[in-house]
């Protein structure tokens, strides 16, 4: 087997290697064999095998163009055949650029003579350890220089950012910066203090500050130099400077104005000191700080949190957190793809400091699980991380394309010496000593002969109080819609957790939410291992059994239940994984019974928005939001519906709020299917839903007390009434036996989508409570009217006139009937939004990005869109494939970025991938509006004739693509 893995590593391909899950899977062995295999025959990883062909390559081409964009370069290289991101090439590019000392020539030509280039290395070196210096932190540095080479002492400056920010490590590098360019002789102080320390003692933190004589105060026995005076002919910096009391405030005033100060118990002499300051605050400056104090610092310095940071910077910081740690470790570590998705995505409340901390607490599990094994390495997995973090595979709307790209395989670190790494910073950072301790608890464990899984089970508790001690406990709700879910897991595993979820219920009333999440993605990585025939271990099995008996015997029956859902037979080392998952998540709060509940149902991205809004704005989690996609069928919707609608049903009903549309007909159908009472208010925001939720969630309201107060206005109603003034002899009646209101909701529906309806007929809503009464009512109307058609959720029964069921019209055939009973012959309505000025032949593109950036550009350009249109294009793309059969692409962005309804269209000039392997050269961008269902079903009919497809490919001018579109008639019933 070893002679294997060296022979299909010997004949790879050179530009592109093989990394070890390849080789693993050709072999069909485990991927740390092959690791293991590498590492003894120090054999380097594929990115390292890779990289002599690469810079070589990237050599050549920058040497000829040394200014050429990071784009071009990955374009050019992957045109020679390396499959590569444009990350990598331009970390690559900054190496090469430094080697033949092309890059100040570059960049600084325009600000620098060429005699004093190198005169700036030192400068350029200071700040190198911050990511983002040339990026998202570029003003930020700039101004940090500027401030320290101010003559002749330099100003003194505030760092202003969130905790974690980094706002200790830019004032470092400052100083760093001040020694190096001649600003501050070579050993000058740099004197840090945090004023946090002692802020619940302000006598003391004076004394710390400025010194004291003898007798100050009481203990006072000698006198004391305080940091002031050893800061002088430096730096000093005060770090949480909002903590300093005001008359601390007003002394160091009396510094940066005169150069002198006063130690604590001094009344007549005065001290000089000359230092420049450097101040942080994760406080406001203008609340936190005296005026007098502030206008002292003329230099205000804001850094962004982590989240406002671009994703490649992200990566950079994760990865040099991740070398840190192997430093520290002296070992490889591999972050498996999952574990470094989770990473990206998640929501980092403490920013850089937190981030650290976390990826700390994930080795320190993996150092932990590794300990009396033979590997020389960590593997990093979604397992080992803290489950705020394991939160982050959930923000489906954060996965941009540019996330996406540095997840294709495991992130594997090796230990760089050259690293810095810094003193504990702050709160969030583990202590130094974690692994230390770990690793001697387990010798000394050891020594007393205990077995390898008592060892475990004591340090696990153990680890988990220090890391307890050290670790922010950060908490994140985060309420993801069961649509958002089945994109990570599938709709079969979701299904099965929902009934494994209900099991766990009868036995614990107080169970977080966080434990479907979590059960979900754990058990989609269990099916997957049982499937492949993978074993599953668990050495805390016989602990999870003795310890957690109500835990383990519920487990077991939910485990039933997902064998009969998936068709497999989970191992009793997997009930332990669901009994550890109970016990993790089961908290303190009695479950309310008996309440109404809350459905925000939209076209678009909006409605589970707005249901996360008002569940954390109120506390709970209790309004559910489901969204419409601008091409989803309303059938289809209806269904999602009817399951939320059972499933979260305590007796009392649901609430159904709804934008528009066919969505207003859902509640009566709803309520005949299922037998629960809803009401539907065909209007929505967000002050409504919390209004909803905040009725709701009181036992004793009913359904109709929720739903008559949020729809008291009646202005729906009232806005269709205003529609008829004449009265044509032709009628069309809609009918409901549950009152007029849902009557004239799906009269509103079809009106909406047949509008030369209203020309000839018009269309009359009748509902009562008893049969009999409409009867009498329908009896009437015909007298007056010719009634073509009566359309609705129950038959009159009058059989000279056609009944259309509501169930009809939401799946189109219904539309096509009261068409054909009112005259109207079905025109092809694409040419009202096909421009010939937004049509493209032989696109030269790359890569999908090209296509999506030109197409939206042009509706931009041409006023189809607003400037948010290509975002929300690009977080339609991260939640699904948009690519059909016969390389038709169909991206498409939010209705509500569109100003009036078009689509734009691009022939490529050789394929390109869209979607995993699936390529495409035909592009339709689609901008419609909510109400353009007709535009898309005759397009969907369009993209699926093949004949018609293979026309458009073959096509030379934009005016014949156009041509061949309008002309379509193929629009079968």
């Amino acid at each position: 087997m070893l002679d294997r893995i060296f022979e299909i590593i010997q004949k790879e391909d050179k530009k592109n290697p093989l990394t070890d899950e390849q080789i693993a899977a050709l072999l069909n062995i485990k991927r740390e064999d092959v690791t293991q295999f590498r590492l003894k025959n120090n054999i380097p990883d594929s990115r390292e095998r890779r990289k002599p062909y690469l810079l070589e390559d990237l050599k050549k081409i920058i040497e000829e163009d040394p200014s050429i964009s990071d784009r071009n370069l990955t374009k050019k290289l992957n045109l020679l055949g390396y499959n590569i991101s444009r990350f990598v090439v331009s970390q690559l590019k900054k190496e090469i650029l430094k080697e033949i000392k092309v890059e100040r020539k570059v960049y600084l030509k325009n600000f620098v003579p060429e005699e004093d280039v190198e005169s700036q290395k030192e400068e350029i070196l200071s700040f190198k350890d911050i990511i983002g210096s040339e990026g998202s932190l570029k003003a930020q540095i700039s101004l940090a220089k500027a401030a320290v080479l101010y003559p002749p002492h330099g100003l003194h400056t505030l760092i202003v950012g969130p905790p974690g920010a980094g706002k200790s490590q830019l004032a470092e590098a400052m100083y760093n910066f001040a020694v190096e360019s001649g600003r501050f002789k070579e050993g000058a102080p740099f004197v840090v203090f945090n004023c946090a320390d002692y802020a619940d003692n302000p006598q003391l933190l004076m004394a710390q500050l400025f010194g004291y004589v003898k007798g100050a105060f009481t203990g006072a026995d000698t006198e004391k130099r305080g940091l002031v005076e050893k800061a002088n002919g430096g730096i000093l910096f005060l770090d949480e400077v909002h903590r300093l009391p005001s008359e601390g405030q007003e002394i160091l005033f009396y510094l940066l104005d005169k150069g002198k100060f006063r130690r604590l118990g001094e009344t007549e002499s005065t001290r000089e000191a000359q230092i420049m300051l450097i101040a942080a605050t994760t406080e406001n400056p203008e609340s936190a700080l005296l005026l007098t104090f502030r206008r002292r610092i003329p230099v205000l310095i804001e850094l962004p949190s982590l989240s406002e940071r671009p994703p490649h910077e992200r990566y950079e910081i994760i990865y040099n957190f991740f070398t840190k740690e192997s430093v520290r470790l002296n070992k490889t570590i591999v972050i498996k793809k999952e574990a470094l998705r989770a990473l990206m995505l998640y929501e980092c409340p403490g920013n850089l400091g937190q981030l650290r901390s976390d990826i700390q607490v994930a080795c320190a599990k993996s150092f932990l699980a590794s300990l009396g094994s033979k590997s020389s390495s960590l593997v990093v997995d979604v397992s080992d991380l803290p489950n705020h973090v394991k939160m982050g595979l959930f923000r489906l709307n954060k996965r941009e394309p540019e996330i996406e790209r540095y997840l294709g395989e495991d992130l594997v670190v090796y230990p760089d010496k050259k690293v810095k790494i810094f003193p504990k910073e702050d709160r969030y950072m583990l202590p130094d000593e974690i692994y230390q301790f770990i690793e001697e608890r387990f010798i000394d464990l050891k020594r007393q002969g205990l077995t390898k899984e008592e060892i475990d089970k004591i340090l696990s508790k153990e680890m988990e109080i220090e890391l307890k001690k050290f670790a922010a406990s950060v908490k994140t709700s985060i309420s993801i819609s069961k649509k958002e879910l089945v994109n990570v897991v599938g709709e079969k595993i979701v299904n099965a957790v929902e009934k494994a979820y209900e099991i766990a219920r009868r036995s614990f009333k107080n169970l977080e939410d966080n434990l479907f999440y979590s059960l979900a993605i754990h058990l989609s990585a269990t099916y997957e291992r049982i499937l492949s025939g993978k074993p599953i271990f668990n050495p805390q099995l016989e602990n999870i059994i003795r310890e957690y008996p109500l835990e383990y015997s519920t487990a077991k029956i939910m485990a039933k239940e997902i064998n009969k859902e998936l068709g497999i037979e989970l191992p009793e080392e997997e009930i332990g994984f669901i009994a550890m998952y109970l016990k993790t998540f089961s908290g303190e709060k009695p479950v309310e019974e008996g309440r109404v509940g809350v459905i925000v149902l939209t076209h678009g991205h909006v409605a589970s928005s707005m249901a996360e809004v008002a569940n954390r704005l109120l506390g709970v989690n209790h309004a559910i939001g489901i969204d419409m996609a601008l091409d989803e069928k309303p059938e289809k919707v209806l269904e999602r519906t009817i399951e939320v609608v059972k499933r979260i049903d305590e007796g009392k009903g649901s609430i159904i709020l709804v934008d528009m549309g066919s969505l207003v007909t859902f509640g009566e159908i709803i309520t005949k299917r299922t037998g629960i009472p809803t009401r539907v208010v065909a209007r929505v925001d967000t002050v409504m839903v919390l209004e909803a939720v905040r009725r709701a969630i009181i036992p004793e309201t009913t359904l109709d007390e929720i739903a008559d107060a949020i729809d008291s206005e009646k202005s729906y109603v009232g806005k269709v009434e205003t529609l008829f003034d004449k009265k044509p002899s032709k009628a069309i009646v809609t009918v409901c036996i549950t009152g007029e209101g849902t009557a004239l909701k799906i009269k509103k529906y079809i009106e909406d989508l047949i509008p030369e309806l209203k020309e000839n007929y018009k269309v009359i809503p009748v509902g009562m409570l008893r049969q009999e009464d409409i009867a009498k009512e329908i009896e009437k109307i015909r007298k007056e009217n010719d009634v073509a058609a009566f359309v609705g959720t129950i038959n009159p029964g009058i059989e000279s006139i056609p009944f259309i069921s509501v169930e009809e019209v939401l799946k189109g055939d219904g539309v096509e009937k009261i068409k054909k009973i009112i005259g109207l012959k079905k025109e092809n309505p694409l040419k009202e939004v096909i421009d010939e000025e937004l049509i493209f032949l032989d696109v030269d593109a790359f890569v999908k990005s090209d296509v999506i950036d030109l197409l939206a550009e042009k509706l931009y350009e041409k006023g189809y869109v607003d400037d948010r249109f290509l975002l929300s294009v690009y977080k339609r793309e991260a939640m699904g494939a948009t690519i059909l059969n016969d390389g038709i692409a169909i991206p498409h962005g939010y209705p509500e970025h569109v100003i009036k309804p078009a689509i734009a269209i691009a022939k490529l000039k050789e394929p390109i991938y869209w979607e995993k392997d699936l390529m495409a050269d035909l592009v339709f961008m689609i901008a419609l509006k909510e109400e353009s269902n007709n535009y898309l079903s005759w397009l969907n009919k369009l993209v699926l004739n093949k004949e018609i497809v293979q026309k458009l490919k073959k096509t030379k001018t934009s005016m014949e693509i156009k041509k061949i579109i309008v002309n379509f008639t193929n629009h079968d019933d």
